[in-house]
This record gives C-alpha cells, sequence and structure tokens, in this order.
C-alpha cells in the first residue's frame, strides 16, 4: 500500500474552513470602507440609518474652502516627500548594496531607525528641531509646507531603501561587467543595466512612500504650523464633533486618488515583470 502524501501548501486552500476563515478575515478588513464609501452618499446628517441616495456632501466637500485646501497641501507634501524619498533612497539602497565601507553597519542601523521609533517620538524630535535650531528660519524659508515635507522624506526614504535594497539582491553583478567590457561608461551602465532592474522597487518604494505621506497625521501634526492643515489633519478637525457625510466624501475621495495609484504603479511594474520573465 503506497502512503498518502501529506496536504501541500495549496492544498490546504481547497478547505472549505480556510476560505470561510479567508473570507472572514477580508470581510473584516474592508467592511469598514465600503460603509464609509456607502455612507458618503446617504442623504443624512447621522451616519446611522439610511435615508435615501445623494450626492451633495460630494458638491459640499468641493465648496469647502478649507478642507480642498488641506487636501492640495497633502497631494503637493505627498508629491515632493515622494520624489525626494525615492531618489534618496535609491541612492541609498545602491551604496549599500555595492560598497563595502567601516561605517556600513552604522548606516544601514541609521536608516532602520525612522522605522521603528515611534511616530510620536519622531514628531516631537522634529518639533523641537525646527523649533529650536532655526535652521529654516536662518536660512530665509517660510514655515508652511517645507518643514512637513522634510518631517516626511526622513520617515518614507528608509522604506525605499529597503524595497530597492531587496530588488538588488536579485541582480546578477556579471551583467554590469559586460557592460564596462563592451566599451560603455559608468553612467551608461547604471542608466541601461542597473536602473531597469531596479524600477520594479523603485515604483513599489515610490507608491509605498506616496501612501505612507498620504497617511500620516502624527508627525505632520508636529511639524506644520497654525496655518497650514494637511488632510489627515484637517479630518482629524472635523471628526472630533462626529464623522459626517461630507468626512466621508472627502476620504472616499483620497481613496479613490490611492487606488488610482496603485493601478498605475502595476501598470509601471508589468513590462518590468514581463521582461525578467523571459
Amino acid at each position: 500500500m503506497s502512503r498518502r502524501s501529506p496536504p501541500g501548501p495549496l492544498d490546504y486552500g481547497r478547505r472549505l474552513w480556510l476560505r470561510l476563515w479567508l473570507l472572514a478575515t477580508f470581510v473584516f478588513l474592508y467592511a469598514p470602507i465600503v460603509i464609509l464609501v456607502a455612507f458618503s452618499f446617504n442623504d443624512s446628517r447621522r451616519n446611522i440609518v439610511w435615508q435615501g441616495f445623494t450626492t451633495k456632501y460630494y458638491i459640499a466637500a468641493w465648496n469647502n474652502a478649507s478642507l480642498l485646501e488641506a487636501f492640495t497641501n497633502s497631494l503637493i507634501v505627498a508629491a515632493v516627500s515622494t520624489s525626494l524619498s525615492t531618489v534618496l533612497g535609491a541612492m541609498l539602497a545602491v551604496a549599500l548594496w555595492r560598497f563595502r565601507f567601516p561605517a556600513k553597519p552604522l548606516l544601514e542601523g541609521a536608516n532602520a531607525l525612522p522605522i521603528v521609533i515611534p511616530e510620536i517620538c519622531m514628531g516631537v524630535a522634529l518639533l523641537v528641531f525646527f523649533s529650536r535650531a532655526g535652521l529654516l528660519a536662518s536660512l530665509g524659508w517660510p514655515l508652511g509646507l517645507l518643514p512637513v515635507i522634510l518631517g516626511h522624506v526622513t520617515f518614507s526614504f528608509p522604506f525605499v531603501a529597503i524595497v530597492v535594497r531587496a530588488r538588488l539582491a536579485t541582480f546578477d553583478r556579471s551583467l554590469e561587467e559586460a557592460s564596462l567590457d563592451l566599451g560603455a561608461s559608468e553612467w551608461q551602465t547604471f542608466r541601461y543595466i542597473l536602473l531597469p532592474w531596479m524600477k520594479p522597487g523603485l515604483v513599489a518604494g515610490a507608491l509605498l512612500s506616496a501612501t505612507l505621506s498620504l497617511d500620516d497625521f502624527v508627525i505632520t501634526f508636529f511639524t506644520s504650523g497654525p496655518e497650514t492643515l494637511t488632510f489627515p489633519v484637517k479630518i482629524y478637525s472635523m471628526v472630533r464633533f462626529g464623522a459626517t457625510p461630507e468626512v466621508n466624501a472627502a476620504s472616499t475621495v483620497l481613496i479613490l486618488v490611492t487606488l488610482i495609484m496603485t493601478v498605475l504603479a502595476m501598470r509601471l511594474q508589468s513590462p518590468a515583470r514581463a521582461e525578467t520573465t523571459q
């Protein structure tokens, strides 16, 4: 008699109890988002009972000047901080991956600090730095969105560096050697050989950085001035008096923006994935 082989990882997916458990997990995770989107169309100021379908709260959110300004500020901060974080994170990832130097373990530990440090501690530290050091004031910079952008870059670029370095770990360095042997310069080798390989990691790191920036509240709360509001801070000031359909409508728009960014990132990654599988 032949022994029955133990079930593999794919065999467990055919079991009913595991499917029900996964279904319950997804419902638990995504049901609040579905409810938020649904009640953004609720024709009632109280999000308790469904009164009817309406889009007037989207119009009210659009006509809310302070809310629109906060949303625009968040998009500006996310765009600038994502660009800077992607460049800095990619440079750090390449340096840690390619070179060996005495301070490399110290630099790796310093790169992990913004990730492991509690966000409240980092927010207070940035507040003390900007208020006591007087660095920005001495340079003549206005204390508007710049401290928020610098704060977001501080905690975002380590995530980019980790993602890009994980991508570089699978790179075949003989491709660089072949490129240099064929007469290409260091810059041409980086542009045509290494950079295309890094592209999926860069896109994933940029998307992660943008999501963290749009979602951040604690560090933004400590680094933004009294006249500078971002979307999370504005939403917090509005929900203190109760969640309204106007807040739900604004949050739904932010969810839509995040979904669009995710779809674009997946489309940017798909050509690179197809090339690597050939």
